[in-house]
């Protein structure tokens, strides 16, 4: 396995570990299920938050393969199967 981790201004971390069958990206973005809506077009992962007061949208590429989104407890988590 390997692992990348990088933080943002907000000191939000984003992580991006590497199996054997798959990618996992992991993001600690403190928001429910229902505040955040994640498509996957291509490669290119499309991540918008809306907080009732405010809207955010984020884009950043992923490795080619299926994908899987899921948010718990505040995680976004993208597994993309090799």
């Amino acid at each position: 396995m390997s692992m990348q981790q990088f933080a943002g201004g907000n000191e939000r971390f984003l992580r991006r570990y590497e199996y054997d069958d798959s990618w996992v990206i992991a993001a600690d973005i403190g928001l429910s299920e229902d505040e955040v809506d994640v498509d996957i077009v291509g490669s290119t992962a499309i991540v918008v938050a809306d907080t009732g007061a405010r809207v955010t949208e984020t884009e950043f590429e992923l490795p080619a393969g299926d994908a899987e989104v899921g948010v718990q407890n505040g995680v976004l988590t993208i597994t993309i199967q090799k």
